[in-house]
């Protein structure tokens, strides 16, 4: 489930922010931040709701340490995931502007991956009659049009939470992350983050972002990924485990095709270049959603 634990008659976790800001009673020192409300609801009378906060985010720009501060164990059996935020020029703030809606989306428990990949797959495969070229089967090649079904897992090089922090690092440092504000959100598992906090992101891809979830889940899973850094349309995930040649690389390639064509589309021009650019030994995997 992806719900805030109040949502299913427990306490929310993030409710001890509101006496004690700075989160020691988890054991950390969160910089000054504010949380920020569940969209309101209202009864049958028309009597709005208890509103429930649906996540916190630091009031200014965070440094790795305190994103790493917030990932151990202690946070996350409170019922919390550690992310960061990143602003885009035009979209400051964009988790205050209305674009959250989690109750519009369902539980990634209740999907299953691959007919989600697969209903993703055949809603962006090039239509017979584009032909052999670039812009059709060349597109997709080596694989038809066919679902070519779920890549095999990798194999874990390092530990995952540890390759996140060294991502994160990376990505600050090199400025993909210029200025990162850090977040937490109630959910389960990393995985549901984008779902828990009703993220619209992928909404010109797929409305419902529980079935991103239950791909994220998956990938949790079989290449040791973790949800890192969100921002308006964009996601960065860790890798521990990614696939090493190109010919483990191409499945997950078409996973991602399905998942996020517009990395294609977009920016390699097809399924193949894109297992060599953005797959292979890459611990970073990002996607954009125009």
């Amino acid at each position: 489930m992806t719900n805030p634990p109040s949502a299913r008659g427990a306490q929310n976790p993030l409710s001890v922010l509101v006496d004690d800001p700075q989160g020691r009673s988890l054991g950390l020192e969160l910089p000054p931040g504010t949380l920020h409300d569940r969209p309101g609801r209202r009864s049958r009378l028309g009597v709005r709701a208890r509103r429930e906060p649906l996540l916190w985010v630091s009031d200014a720009p965070v440094g790795v340490e305190a994103l790493a501060a917030c990932r151990g164990a202690a946070v996350a059996d409170a019922g919390l995931r550690a992310v960061l935020f990143q602003e885009r020029r035009g979209l400051e703030s964009w988790w205050t502007r209305d674009e959250l809606n989690p109750a519009a989306m369902s539980d990634p428990g209740d999907h299953h991956v691959e007919p989600v990949l697969r209903e993703f797959w055949n809603g962006v495969v090039p239509d017979p009659e584009e032909g052999e070229g670039p812009d059709g089967a060349g597109l997709i090649a080596p694989f038809s049009r066919e679902w070519p079904g779920l890549a095999e897992s990798g194999v874990q090089r390092e530990d995952p939470e540890a390759a996140a922090l060294a991502l994160a690092a990376e990505l600050v440092g090199t400025g993909v992350l210029p200025s990162p504000r850090l977040a937490l959100i109630p959910a389960g598992r990393g995985a549901d983050v984008p779902t828990a906090m009703g993220w619209r992101g992928p909404v010109n891809h797929e409305a419902d972002t529980a079935l991103i979830s239950t791909v994220l889940r998956s990938w949790e899973d079989r290449f040791g990924a973790r949800v890192l850094a969100l921002g308006f349309d964009e996601l960065h995930l860790s890798v521990a485990a990614p696939p090493l040649t190109t010919a483990a690389s191409l499945p997950v390639a078409a996973e991602h095709f399905a998942f996020c064509p517009d990395n294609v589309w977009q920016g390699s021009g097809s399924v193949r270049a894109y297992a060599d650019e953005g797959v292979t030994g890459s611990g970073h995997w990002g996607f954009w959603w125009d």
